[in-house]
């Protein structure tokens, strides 16, 4: 059984997310833990010390968030519903990070999957600062879904790299895995100045063959210095219609992540955006 995990604000971004979710394992024996984090909400508004009060706006913020949920699950319970799939609500008195990590490692989750932004999110960015600060911490694959992205299957994945790091065969099946549901192609970019390979990349290229020899693989370069640039510039001329990305120590992606999250901000993708972590579990 698939286990995804489904954070929600309440916000019509979240609620698109786990219909996405829901279309994307129709046909899966899927349980799908939806998740709030409500301490924020708590501390946001609560200005006295005294710890009665606190107590009771804890409590008072528990009850309206667990409520808030079964509401949630039942507007999105199909009529009838999926026989498929089970769901589970979970109000945590956490921060939005700090929440779904915890949660991930006890329940060991397959996939996250959220909105790209928010309620409060500044709607000139593609995705708000949760998004990334999730993307950038939890050691589990995320899947961010667009604002007012229609499911689809994608007939092309784009696969950014530089062949640096090694892969894992964990990352790679859930890639190939995407793919043959899809029958989707995938196209790796590589983002270089030069023509050849060293002897690291080539394996590391190999290895990647290797792991999905059973998809179809297409294997492209671009000098485009600004990455984001040069992924948009992929994405519209060759209909993409998923981005995957390898989050881990030193790579392509931390790269943007870390030192330049201003390009992870200007990477306006209107398509699934699902980045995969190379990182001890």
């Amino acid at each position: 059984m698939r286990t995804i995990l489904i954070p929600t604000d309440f916000s019509k971004n979240a609620l698109h997310a786990l219909q996405y979710a829901q279309e994307l394992y129709k046909c899966e024996r899927s349980c799908f833990f939806i998740l709030h984090a409500y301490m924020d909400e708590v501390y946001g508004e609560y200005k006295t010390t005294s710890s009665e009060d606190l107590e009771e706006r804890k409590r008072i913020k528990k009850e309206e968030s667990e409520k808030k949920l079964d509401h949630l699950v039942g507007t999105i319970l199909g009529n009838p519903p999926n026989p498929l799939h089970n769901f589970e609500t979970i109000a945590v008195f956490d921060s939005l990070v700090d929440g779904i990590n915890d949660f991930v490692n006890e329940m060991n989750i397959d996939m996250v999957i959220m909105g790209t932004k928010g309620e409060t999110s500044d709607h000139k960015t593609t995705f708000g600062s949760y998004t990334i600060e999730v993307f950038k911490y939890l050691k589990c694959p995320v899947l961010a879904v667009p604002e007012g992205f229609e499911y689809r299957q994608p007939k092309v994945i784009l696969f950014p790299t530089d062949y640096m790091l090694p892969y894992k065969r964990r990352e790679l099946k859930l890639l190939g895995n995407l793919a043959r549901k899809f029958k989707s192609e995938v196209h790796c970019l590589y983002f270089t100045d030069f023509d050849e390979l060293s002897i690291r990349q080539m394996d590391n290229k190999k290895f990647l063959e290797g792991s999905l020899s059973d998809t179809y693989l297409s294997f492209g370069t671009t000098s485009v210095k600004n990455k984001a640039d040069g992924i948009m510039e992929y994405v519209k001329k060759n209909e993409v219609g998923m981005l995957v990305m390898v989050n881990s120590r030193h790579s392509f992606f931390e790269d943007m992540l870390y030192r330049s999250t201003v390009d992870l901000l200007g990477l306006k993708v209107g398509i699934p955006f699902l980045v995969m972590q190379n990182l001890n579990r």
